[in-house]
C-alpha cells in the first residue's frame, strides 16, 4: 500500500503533463499574429530577405504545381547554403544571389528526409511538445485539416509561454523549487562554444556540425563574453554582409543592427522556477549556466525543459530517442 506522501509527490509530478494534455494547439494560438508564406518559385534571397523585413525565423513553402504546402523555409536553410557555397569575401554566392527555393530543395533534399511535419488544431500540446523533440525541430505549422490553410507555427517559446501565462492557475509542482545542479537539467557535456577571435565562418560550421541553436562566445580565459544565435545569422541577409563571413565574432556581435542584451545566465543553485520564470520573461531561447567566474558550465534550453517538465513524467524521452 503506498503511503498519501508517494501518492501526492506522484501527482505533483504529472502536474505540467497532464495540463498539456488537457489544451490543444488551437488555445496557445495568439488572437493576432503574422504569418509569411512563400511559393517555392521565389528566389532564395528574396525570401530571406522577407523573412528579415518580416520579422519572421521561418516561413511554410506552397508548391504552386503540386497545391500544397511542401515544407518550411528557415535560418537554418540561410545558415546551410552559406556554410556550403561560401568562398571568399572576393566571391560572390551565385547560389544564394540566383537560386530559387525548390531549387535549393531538390539540392538540398538528396542529404536530407524534409518532409512538411505539421499537427491539426485539435491536437494535445502534449503531441505538439513530442512531435517538437522527437524531430528535433523549432516550428511546428498548425494545419486546418479542412482548409489545408496554415493557421500558426507553434514553437517551444509560444508553448512556455502559454504554460508560463495560464500555468498559474494550477498547483505549482513542489520540483520547481529544486536546484538546477539537483536536477540536471540542460546540457552539461561537450558544449558547443566559439571563441571571439573565431570567423563567423567557423561558427556557422559548429551550426551546421553540432546542430546547436546558439553558440556562447567566450574570450581567452574561458568566460563567456555574448551569444550568437543562428538568428544573429539571419542579420547577416539584412546588413548585406554575408559575403564577408572571414570576419571575427567579436566584430560580428560588435555590428548587430539591434542592441542584444547581454548574456542571459544562470547559476547551479538557481531554483527551476527562476530559472522558468527568467526564459519566458525574456522571450529567449536559452540561457547560459556560468560558474562564480563565468565559465560556461551548461546550456538549458526551452527543449530541456519542456522535456523535464512535461515529457519526463510521463516516461518519454523525446530529445534523445
Amino acid at each position: 500500500m503506498c503511503n498519501v506522501k508517494d501518492h501526492s509527490e506522484n501527482l505533483d509530478m504529472f502536474i505540467y503533463t497532464n495540463f498539456m494534455k488537457s489544451h490543444c494547439c488551437y488555445d496557445a494560438i495568439p488572437t493576432s499574429s503574422k504569418l509569411v508564406i512563400f511559393d517555392t518559385t521565389l528566389q532564395v534571397k528574396k525570401a530571406f530577405f522577407a523573412l528579415v523585413a518580416n520579422g519572421v525565423r521561418a516561413a511554410p513553402l506552397w508548391d504552386s504545381k503540386l497545391q500544397c504546402f511542401v515544407g518550411m523555409l528557415t535560418i537554418t536553410d540561410f545558415i546551410n547554403i552559406l556554410h556550403r557555397y561560401y568562398k571568399s569575401p572576393l566571391v560572390q554566392i551565385y547560389e544564394l544571389e540566383e537560386h530559387k527555393i525548390e531549387t535549393w530543395r531538390e539540392i538540398y533534399l538528396q542529404y536530407s528526409v524534409n518532409r512538411l511535419i505539421s499537427i491539426t488544431p485539435d491536437s494535445s500540446l502534449f503531441d505538439a511538445i513530442y512531435s517538437l523533440l522527437k524531430n528535433k525541430i523549432h516550428r511546428l505549422p498548425v494545419i486546418d485539416p479542412v482548409s489545408g490553410n496554415v493557421l500558426h507555427i507553434l514553437t517551444h517559446k509560444r508553448i512556455l509561454k502559454f504554460l508560463y501565462i495560464f500555468g498559474s492557475m494550477i498547483p505549482k509542482p513542489r520540483f520547481l523549487q529544486k536546484q538546477i545542479s539537483e536536477v540536471a537539467i540542460g546540457t552539461f557535456k561537450e558544449i558547443a562554444t566559439v571563441q571571439e577571435s573565431a570567423s563567423v565562418y567557423e561558427a556557422l560550421t559548429i551550426f551546421v556540425e553540432r546542430r546547436v541553436s546558439a553558440l556562447p562566445v567566450v574570450n581567452e580565459q574561458g568566460k563567456v563574453v555574448a551569444l550568437y544565435s543562428r538568428f544573429d545569422v539571419i542579420n547577416l541577409a539584412a546588413q548585406k554582409n554575408y559575403n564577408n563571413l572571414n570576419m571575427t565574432m567579436q566584430e560580428a556581435i560588435a555590428s548587430r543592427a539591434c542592441w542584444v542584451e547581454g548574456v542571459l545566465k544562470c547559476y547551479p543553485h538557481e531554483t527551476l522556477e527562476i530559472i522558468i520564470d527568467r526564459i519566458a520573461k525574456a522571450e529567449v531561447h536559452r540561457l547560459v549556466l556560468v560558474d562564480n567566474d563565468d565559465v560556461v558550465r551548461g546550456i538549458v534550453s526551452l527543449s530541456d525543459l519542456l522535456q523535464a517538465l512535461v515529457l519526463s513524467p510521463a516516461g518519454i524521452d523525446a530529445l534523445y530517442s
